[in-house]
């Protein structure tokens, strides 16, 4: 697999994406496990300065949230995707921590106790604003689709409201309090869900919810099925209800629950692989009839290893999962601003020069 590096650009994925039309039943087959026809490509989400290079500048300050989805479509559509990942129009409060890159997990906590949780302004997802919705719709190229994601799912958002060890400790504490914390998030959660998984526009949606380290679960395997699995099945039977396919995305080691969330009905596709985890070779040797797998070349490879070596590696998966099906090409996580940019496009070209 001779690779000449200098074609590492936008440039070539431009020009290779010119005249490819999207079409979402590729993803749609992988989803299901099946052999789609050409190389299909999966990201969560990529970066301001990768939608500038691919869709030109940005909406200027003071655009609505509907002319961002559009640009950021424009530029899953020009890296030769079928989908775009949408936002949420609404999020969780959670306290500000202004230019921080990164943040403690306890020091995000706003809910502590009764009086605070209480006092909390819990958001309307019913409330929100998905005219953006219809208006994506009327914009998305042929054969495109829209994939949602949410603003974050439940214990994600639990361990942002209360704050990590706060939310440890109140595991023991106060149970009743915990369990209303859960509802209350998963209840938000399964309203925007319904809503999102009627649109026309979307083809699949992303139940987003961070779960573990790189050994274990953020929380025991016992409370993970007793407040956050049952709204997990709860968001996937209402995906699956709107004829939708539901994808998880979650990081960290999940082994321990595999079981409950590749069960008959449950997720169609993981996301998120970490090599210091499991590569994702093996991960998708091991659960390949379980559920589709999605990503996986590891984001600390793809920052630290050549152009050459990425296309590759990304060579040797697609060749891997080419006779199996259920697999689309991306990186382990997203593509945030500091993964070298002739490193992401020669993971794209692997997909993309058939």
């Amino acid at each position: 697999m001779d690779f000449d590096e200098r074609r590492a650009n936008a440039r070539t994925v431009l020009d290779l994406t010119a005249c490819r039309q999207p079409d979402f039943s590729n993803l749609e087959t992988v989803l299901a496990g099946g052999r789609p026809a050409r190389p299909c490509l999966f990201e969560l989400f990529l970066n301001d300065g990768l939608y500038e290079e691919l869709a030109g500048p940005q909406p200027e300050t003071g655009c609505g949230f509907t002319d961002r989805c559009v640009w950021m479509m424009n530029a899953y559509r020009a890296a030769g995707y079928d989908y775009f990942t949408l936002n949420a129009p609404f999020s969780f409060p959670r306290r500000e921590h202004p230019g921080a890159r990164t943040y403690s997990l306890n020091a995000t906590a706003l809910i502590t106790g009764w009086d605070s949780f209480r006092a909390f302004p819990w958001p309307d997802a019913k409330a929100a604003d998905y005219s953006y919705l219809g208006a994506v719709g009327e914009r998305l190229p042929a054969g495109m689709k829209a994939v949602p994601l949410a603003p974050c799912g439940v214990l994600e958002n639990a361990v942002g409201l209360c704050g990590y060890e706060n939310l440890c400790l109140l595991l023991y504490d106060d149970e009743r309090l915990v369990r209303r914390v859960f509802d209350a998030v998963g209840s938000v959660l399964l309203d925007y869900y319904s809503i999102v998984a009627a649109a026309s526009c979307v083809g699949a949606v992303i139940v987003n919810d961070d779960w573990g380290f790189k050994t274990q679960l953020m929380i025991s395997a016992a409370d993970m099925r007793r407040y956050v699995l049952p709204w997990q099945r709860k968001f996937v039977d209402v995906i699956h209800a709107a004829g939708k396919r539901a994808i998880l995305h979650s990081c960290g080691c999940l082994r321990a629950v595999e079981e409950d969330i590749f069960a008959p009905g449950g997720f169609d596709a993981k996301h998120s692989y970490e090599d210091s985890i499991e590569p994702v070779e093996r991960a998708y040797v091991r659960l390949r009839g379980k559920t589709a797998v999605l990503g996986g070349i590891d984001l600390d490879f793809v920052c630290r290893a050549g152009p050459g070596e990425v296309y590759r590696r990304a060579k040797r998966m697609l060749a891997l999962s080419a006779p199996g099906g259920g697999y689309a090409l991306g990186t382990g996580n997203s593509v945030p601003d500091y993964v070298p940019r002739e490193n992401y496009y020669a993971m794209l070209l692997a997909a993309l020069e058939v």
